[in-house]
């Protein structure tokens, strides 16, 4: 027997008992995306490297350190790698095909793998898993409310407890100059007390000092200038309507002054998602903002644009821990072998419903039958036999706090009863 292939670190495999509650993230996306009028896109994993070290900056760590690049193995030998996020390849595919003329606007969502080479730790893995959405041709702060809006309806949709909106603004590219001149001035100082990724940072990216995860950095740039102290008029009284229209749609948010998010495409508002517990050190759950000009330094027309992604392992962390994972609706136990036929047929009836079923195939007694269904998580349970079948009727029981009902052997009445029960 050869040595045992493992799955490549930072890599995971994934089973149903984990997939049922990420189908239910995903299917929530989905439906919250859809109301709020965005329709879904689907871009390669692979792409040529310049699209992101021109979209995402050339001195940040995702191109210096955490790419998958390689050589293509056609006649060119292009410069490839997996992409490490998805918003230059909606941008990529966008201008490709035509879809951002003049006054266009475009609403996109997506879910899907991302990759990049680093640490492994809690919520955050070398293959992962984002779904997002971006809004392209609108300049009017109501859009970014909106897309905030959208990612706090994600969040009510699954029940998501001990999450907060922070949101910031980098202001206007020559806010940003300014501000970056700035920072370095008051940084350069402190360079010998910096961490190692801090002193390189100081050349290429000073912004990503702000949110270095070191103590004696933070310690650092606790005083430092903030973004806020440089913005412009235009820009503050863009973040000043941002504001009034999350208090409006009564969307809960907190200003941090020190967000400045890693990617250099962002200008005027970047928000983020962070959970307060559960996520360890890597606490955002979703990050996104305004990119203005991220569309015409791809090679497209002036197009302004806003958009955000979400981690999807670091959700479905969050809902384990909760105790929110999807579980099935009912667990039919068959009594006898009577009750065996019932059951598969009343289980389909249910599922065309809608409704998660599940059923025993080994004959097992009523009572492994009953254990069984209690660690399913099943809410409901339902015995049919013989018995039942004459009477018409059986007993639903809820498995959370024991109640029964009798009800009609019907699946109309049974889906009616897990509804209202």
């Amino acid at each position: 027997m050869g040595d045992t292939i493992r799955a490549l670190k930072g890599m995971n495999d994934l089973f149903e008992d984990e997939l049922a509650t990420w189908r239910h993230v995903e299917e929530q996306a989905r439906q919250t995306f859809l109301a709020f009028g965005f329709g879904e896109i689907r871009t390669p994993v692979l792409e040529e490297l310049a699209l992101f070290v021109r979209s995402v900056g050339e001195g940040t760590d995702i191109v210096e350190k955490e790419m998958y690049a390689f050589s293509d193995t056609d006649k060119k030998q292009t410069k490839v790698c997996l992409r490490p996020e998805n918003t230059a390849g909606v941008v990529r595919a966008l201008i490709q095909a035509g879809k951002l003329p003049a006054d266009a606007e475009a609403r996109v969502f997506y879910l899907g793998p991302m990759f990049r080479r680093e640490r492994p730790q809690k919520g955050r893995y070398r293959q992962f898993h984002q779904l997002g959405a971006e809004a392209f041709g609108l300049t009017a702060p109501s859009v970014d409310v909106e897309m905030m809006a959208m990612l706090h309806a994600f969040g009510q949709r699954l029940g998501l407890s001990g999450v907060r909106l922070v949101i910031n603004s980098l202001g206007d590219p020559a806010d940003r100059a300014r501000y970056l001149e700035a920072l370095v001035a008051y940084l350069t100082p402190h360079q010998d007390r910096l961490s190692e990724d801090s002193r390189r940072r100081l050349a290429k990216n000073p912004l990503r000092i702000l949110d270095a995860k070191d103590e004696g950095d933070r310690a650092i740039v606790q005083d430092a200038p903030r973004p806020l102290d440089f913005l412009g008029d235009e820009a503050r009284a863009h973040f000043d309507e941002v504001r009034r229209g999350l208090e409006l749609l009564g969307v809960p948010y907190d200003v941090d002054p020190s967000l400045v998010r890693g990617l250099d495409y962002y200008t005027r508002t970047v928000f983020e998602l962070l959970a307060d517990t559960g996520l360890g050190a890597q606490n955002a759950v979703a990050a996104g903002g305004r990119y203005d000009h991220l569309v015409e330094e791809l090679g497209g027309r002036s197009t302004p644009g806003i958009g955000f992604a979400a981690g999807i392992e670091r959700i479905v962390l969050l809902l384990d821990q909760a105790g929110a994972t999807t579980r099935p609706d009912v667990f039919l136990i068959a009594a006898d072998d009577g009750g065996r036929d019932q059951v598969l047929q009343l289980a389909m009836a249910l599922r065309e419903r809608g409704l998660g079923v599940e059923i025993d195939h080994r004959g097992r007694s009523v009572k492994a039958q009953m254990k069984r269904a209690d660690k399913s998580g099943a809410r409901f349970a339902m015995v049919v036999g013989q018995r039942e079948i004459e009477a018409a009727a059986a007993d639903l029981k809820n498995l959370q706090d024991g109640s029964v009902r009798s009800l009609a052997l019907e699946a109309g009445v049974i889906e009616q009863a897990t509804h209202t029960s």
